[in-house]
């Protein structure tokens, strides 16, 4: 890459990282950028999770306040994200895209919606358990479907992982009570394990750009913390609607 390039990969990465806290569409904006300047689109991909992978790292120790309120569901996120990336990183250097290709702008769609429609559906959720005995269960508390679906969530994040962090923000948001302040915090958790896990299969067998990783790492650890703040600092009506809103723009992105 030229300096020109150089510096465009570094400006991506910085925006990415900051959407990697917030909306959670951030291989939205770098992975294009890495097509842009001339990497095939395997090693784009791979070379993004790696260089992606900052982000989630700085966005997770902005959010660590969040995280250890919950220490259950921060474990369970883990895990479930790990698992699901080992199976996606394999499926992305062992299978044909199209079938992703195709499914993938409807899950993103119906997840941003989900994640829009969640207020009225977990009132609802809650009205029903209220009139229930022995209703009363820890806010963190997931469920076997909820964790599956967080597994899968995790196998796309692995996989390419354009907007993983929307699909977990609705996963997670409807599989639990959390304050949605959490749910952003693990999301953003969630979007680091996969692509650590994920970067750490690519690192050893697939084809990589380094010095493209280096500089969307340079711009994605900075923007990942400086995400995390504004995460927080962000009213819960105004953050939910960007993650809507950039799900939507996803989806008619990746139909593009």
């Amino acid at each position: 890459m030229d300096p020109s390039q150089v510096g465009l990969v570094l400006a991506a990465g910085l925006v990415a990282g900051i959407l990697t806290s917030t909306v959670g569409v951030a291989s939205l904006v770098s992975f294009p950028v890495l097509l842009a300047v001339g990497l095939p689109p395997v090693v784009a991909n791979t070379s993004n999770t790696i260089g992606m992978a900052p982000a989630g790292v700085s966005g997770s120790f902005g959010y660590r306040r969040e995280l250890r309120e919950h220490p259950g569901a921060t474990r369970v996120v883990l895990v479930t994200s790990a698992l699901g990336a080992v199976v996606g990183s394999a499926l992305l250097l062992g299978l044909p895209s199209r079938v992703f290709e195709v499914v993938v702008p409807w899950l993103i769609l119906g997840t941003c919606l989900l994640v829009g429609a969640q207020p009225r559906l977990k009132a609802w959720a809650r009205s029903r358990r209220s009139a229930q005995p022995g209703h009363d269960h820890p806010a963190s508390r997931m469920t076997v479907s909820t964790r599956l679906f967080a597994t899968l969530t995790g196998v796309y994040g692995g996989y390419f992982g354009a907007g993983s962090g929307v699909m977990m923000l609705a996963v997670l948001g409807l599989g639990t009570s959390l304050e949605f302040r959490i749910l952003n915090a693990l999301k953003t958790y969630a979007v680091m394990v996969a692509n650590l896990v994920a970067a750490a299969v690519f690192v050893v067998i697939a084809p990589v750009d380094w010095p493209a990783v280096l500089a969307l790492a340079a711009g994605s650890v900075v923007g990942g913390y400086v995400g995390s703040h504004l995460g927080r600092l962000l009213p819960e009506p105004v953050l939910r609607a960007l993650v809507v809103v950039a799900g939507i723009a996803a989806a008619v992105h990746l139909w593009s």
